[in-house]
């Protein structure tokens, strides 16, 4: 790497925090492409790319960042939740839950947790699968080690009695990492939402995730995903106003491919709301 490419990338990342986005993402690639291997500079850019929807382009520099020397056990952490997003959004949900327990498995922080236990809902809240004649199961693999394998010669009915059971299964296993992130950190506001919308969007158990999705508020009042789902409440209870002030508060808030609603599903609802 030259100095012109770090010098870039020291100039796209000052451009990056001052807001100038077009101006930083030129710098970046300019020094990527001029041989930069930094991981900050590199996670930095990828983040960038990430917010404006460029989950593919994203995913392959996360891929380089791999390689970076200053790639430290945390950022590391970020460049797995970083590249679990992308699969989330590009329809490789299940691809970046697996990569991500990996790495939590490896090095549990904040962060993954975070992430991981908003991504079992995400998962979870599509429902149970259901099967068909066509449908691949994977069963356990004919040695003790060994990777599943598909399930052959089977019944719609034993394919769906497999897929029930594994997503209770996986009730299970995202209900223990979203009580051990709370045990990790109780005042962690993410992971309190999580468990407020295990509850909501799982369960269905509203009046159980209620009362997280007001801790979660309570140590970060302007969370975005908190304030949209009791804004629900406002509204089934008939006050229109307190859902629109939360509303109003949440679009202030910094939009992540992991929040719930998006920025124009937000400003809809409001709109909506008001009548407009």
């Amino acid at each position: 790497m030259g100095f012109m490419a770090s010098w870039k990338g020291q100039q796209a990342m000052r451009a990056h925090t001052k807001g100038e986005l077009e101006k930083a993402k030129k710098l970046y690639q300019e020094a990527i492409d001029g041989g930069l291997m930094e991981a900050r500079t590199m996670l930095s850019y990828s983040l960038l790319l990430i917010r404006e929807g460029s989950y593919e382009q994203a995913m392959a520099l996360l891929l380089k960042t791999q390689k970076a020397p200053d790639l430290t056990p945390d950022r590391k952490s970020q460049l797995f939740v970083d590249y679990a997003a992308c699969c989330a959004k590009t329809g490789q949900l299940e691809k970046g839950v697996k990569l991500l327990e990996k790495q939590h498995a490896r090095t549990p922080i904040g962060l993954t947790y975070q992430t991981l236990g908003y991504l079992y809902v995400e998962q979870l809240s599509q429902g149970k699968p259901v099967a068909d004649e066509n449908t691949v199961v994977m069963v356990p693999g004919p040695h003790e080690f060994s990777d599943p394998v598909p399930g052959e010669g089977l019944s719609v009915e034993e394919k769906q009695a497999i897929l029930d059971k594994q997503y209770e299964e996986l009730k299970q296993k995202a209900l223990k990492l979203i009580d051990d992130s709370l045990e990790y950190d109780d005042e962690d506001p993410v992971c309190l939402d999580n468990k407020g919308q295990y509850f909501y969007r799982v369960l269905g158990d509203k009046a159980a995730a209620k009362a997280w999705f007001d801790k979660a508020h309570e140590e970060k009042p302007g969370q975005i995903d908190s304030l949209w789902f009791l804004s629900r409440y406002d509204i089934e209870n008939g006050d229109t106003e307190a859902a629109i002030e939360k509303l109003e508060t949440a679009l202030e808030g910094r939009f992540s491919p992991l929040n719930y609603v998006d920025k124009d599903a937000v400003a809809a609802e409001i709109k909506r709301l008001k009548g407009e």
